[in-house]
């Protein structure tokens, strides 16, 4: 009777080619939302350096058609920006390939892409170029762009601290809630500054001496209150559940398409309309919470 032996593996035949191919599948599925947060890095550096390049053409009068183009090209930069960001938190759910390291690199991306750059445009095409530098005036846009981006790393970092931590970490600190942003995002702060460039890129120094110092106050103003925002306790809602319901899939993908081509047809328009309605959001459900509170506090008195 013949004994069956199994079969030796050779030293050139390779092992496990089905394991190997699904770990190399699974490697390659880590690198799709770093490549989304790398261009997301590569559009804040874009856009940094568009604003710059369009306060360097401000000196010379000849090249002002070709400095309202370069910053508006800044402002599209980050609303690229903004849908890389989107883009790879989302895949990095959907293909369950989250990193630590994903994680920070997102956070050190938003800090240049929505904090550095919203800064260093409004300045550029604002206030820096309509004031005259040394005086009080200018040193408070200065001080407010700085402020802009101290807010903004400020709310990053206390995003992070309550998604590791989603409890309360001292008195008065709001629990995480994942259907609403606590505080305005970074992102959409520098979505209304950019979409206001890309709205009317003429910098400010074109409307004349007395208007640029108006419009120069209520940008300063509008940095101001959006610093103010995203430090606040608002809530501003997520979007996370949107399309999550069984009936609700087919009416979203509808929407999506409907918005994507009012954008592609008047961006300048829709973009500014949708972001500025966001930023309001937050501030009529707080009013509206104190109303009711109050009206609930008068009908225990009666």
């Amino acid at each position: 009777m013949m004994t069956s032996f199994p079969r030796l593996q050779s030293d050139n035949e390779p092992a496990n080619t089905g394991q190997q191919q699904h770990h190399g599948i699974k490697k390659g599925l880590y690198l799709i939302p770093s490549l989304f947060t790398a261009a997301n890095i590569a559009m804040g550096f874009y856009a940094v350096m568009s604003a710059l390049r369009g306060f360097q053409m401000l000196g010379n009068g000849a090249e002002m058609d070709l400095a309202r183009e370069t910053f508006d090209n800044a402002a599209k930069a980050i609303g690229w920006a903004m849908l890389f960001d989107m883009l790879d938190g989302r895949i990095a759910r959907m293909t369950k390939t989250t990193t630590e390291i994903g994680v920070q690199l997102d956070s050190l991306a938003d800090v240049l892409t929505f904090g550095i750059a919203p800064a260093v445009l409004a300045y550029a095409w604002g206030y820096g170029s309509a004031l005259k530098e040394g005086t009080d005036a200018h040193q408070l846009g200065w001080f407010l762009s700085f402020m802009y981006l101290m807010c903004g790393a400020f709310r990053l970092a206390r995003f992070n601290v309550q998604a590791t931590r989603p409890r309360p970490l001292s008195e008065g600190t709001v629990k995480l809630d994942k259907h609403s942003f606590i505080g305005l995002p970074i992102p959409m702060s520098a979505a209304l500054l950019a979409s206001i460039v890309h709205f009317t890129p003429t910098p400010l120094i074109q409307y004349g001496p007395h208007l640029a110092q108006i419009y120069s106050g209520l940008l300063m103003a509008l940095v101001a209150c959006l610093s103010v925002l995203m430090v606040s306790t608002l809530r501003y809602s997520s979007f996370k559940q949107v399309g999550t319901g069984r009936g609700s899939t087919r009416l979203v993908i509808l929407m999506v398409a409907a918005v994507g081509m009012l954008i592609w047809l008047y961006s300048r328009y829709v973009l500014l309309i949708l972001v500025a309605v966001y930023v309001l959001l937050g501030l009529l459900f707080r009013l509206g919470g104190i109303f009711r509170r109050s009206s609930d506090k008068e009908k225990e008195k009666s």
